[in-house]
């Protein structure tokens, strides 16, 4: 065996449990929940507005209360404003952070249940915000939502760092503590030989393929995510039963919100054992034929008889007389909705988080893990702003088949650019990029 071999031999067996065994350890479970209630913070957050808003336009007093064009921004109401600033720095850095701590603690059997759980505390926020706001008024509500960080701040500090980051700091007894911490043990694992390449980031480092490449994949990840229009079905999702002639948007929001907590949990399960590609392609098509038939709603509504008052409850049977057209119709659109946040929360909900966190090296991580962040956010606050005038210029049905063929794009992306990661450590997915 050459010298180069035994080095890679020797990277690769890092964190790899000795025979191949399973860990006794079960302390990982604790620290990645511990991590994840950061994301499920997030989603509160993300849920919030939707019931503060209206308590806000109800209830408030004169100086806090907010009229129709302030309340998407909650006004010029100072302490509200610097709430919210302050939360969205917090949540942006959970939303960056959480993935890639549980991705490095994590031993390759379990890391897609660990890693899928930060996007399904994320909806399991937002759902929590949801309900929570039909019981409780806007201040009792920001109060709820300081809970899940409170916790999340008193178990990280009793949390260790992750292991590969202490060896990159050549802290080799600290790391084999947070081994013996996570896993029960630190027998048969060996620290790798660092270079010069783990000391630190630099621009030469992009021109690498096992650098450029997944950073592409995790940028185009992060776009077809938001490009797949579910940020603006979940934001707009009031206006989109309104207009699927659906008198109660409010538990309509709340159902959409319980498939997507359902559906995000199931792909956690198989997500070890289907994989992340089959996953993703699959959830694309649904998302291809759900986002297609919603359009074909709106044209059908378009096309037909005007000014129709027509309305339907959620849980109503559908009427079978013939003439009631609008009222099947209704049904097609709700139905629509519900596969597609069924399809988005198995595969382009979860996995994008997923993937960010397992295909970078780690002496680039933390920047390459930024640039992906950033342009999921950026991606979602275009969508979000632009979505309505979208709509306008190609009328809704328009605008939702415009999501769906982006949808095609990212299965097409799936099946030709992104390698599964299934049963793979984090070095082995490393050297599948650098060629190795």
């Amino acid at each position: 065996m050459s010298p180069e071999d035994a080095e890679e031999t020797e990277t690769l067996s890092l964190l790899r449990p000795p025979d191949a065994s399973v860990p006794r350890g079960r302390r990982v479970f604790l620290a990645a929940f511990a991590a994840a209630l950061g994301p499920l913070s997030f989603g509160f957050a993300l849920g919030y507005s939707s019931p503060a808003i209206p308590s806000l336009r109800r209830t408030a007093p004169p100086a806090l209360r907010l009229g129709d064009s302030a309340a998407s921004w909650f006004g010029d109401v100072w302490m509200l404003l610097g709430g919210r600033l302050l939360t969205g720095l917090a949540c942006g850095v959970a939303s960056l952070v959480a993935p890639v701590y549980i991705s490095e603690i994590a031993y390759p059997a379990i890391r897609g249940l660990l890693g899928s759980c930060v996007q399904l505390m994320v909806v399991t926020g937002i759902l929590l915000a949801y309900v929570a706001g039909w019981v409780l008024e806007w201040r009792w509500l920001a109060v709820l939502g300081c809970v899940p960080p409170t916790f999340m701040l008193l178990l990280m500090c009793c949390m260790p760092e992750t292991p590969r980051f202490l060896l990159t700091r050549h802290q080799h007894q600290e790391a084999m503590a947070a081994l013996r911490f996570l896993w029960g043990s630190e027998e048969g694992w060996e620290e790798p030989p660092l270079g010069a390449e783990h000391q630190g980031f630099h621009l030469a480092m992009l021109r690498r393929p096992g650098v450029y490449k997944p950073l592409v994949i995790g940028i185009s990840l992060m776009a077809f995510q938001q490009l797949s229009g579910v940020n603006a079905i979940m934001f707009y999702a009031k206006t989109i039963f309104e207009e699927a002639k659906f008198k109660d948007s409010s538990l309509a929001s709340v159902t959409v919100g319980i498939i997507q907590v359902l559906f995000t949990a199931v792909a956690a399960l198989i997500m070890d054992r289907a994989g992340r590609r089959l996953l993703l392609a699959l959830s694309g098509v649904i998302m291809v034929f759900s986002m297609s038939a919603f359009g074909t709603y709106f044209k059908l509504t378009q096309s037909g008889p005007s000014n129709s008052s027509s309305h339907v409850g959620l849980m109503v049977p559908i009427s079978a007389e013939p003439g009631d057209v609008h009222v099947g119709l209704a049904w097609l659109a709700v139905g629509s909705m519900c596969l597609f946040i069924a399809g988005f929360a198995v595969g382009w909900g979860p996995i994008p988080w997923l993937l960010m966190s397992e295909i970078f090296p780690l002496h680039v991580k933390g920047v390459a893990t930024g640039v992906c962040v950033l342009t999921n956010w950026f991606m979602a606050f275009l969508v979000t702003k632009e979505f309505s005038s979208v709509m306008e210029i190609l009328r809704p049905h328009g605008a939702f088949w415009l999501t769906a063929a982006f949808c095609v794009l990212s299965v097409l992306f799936t099946l030709t650019s992104i390698p599964e990661t299934k049963g793979r450590t984090l070095e082995q997915i490393t050297a599948h990029f650098e060629g190795r």
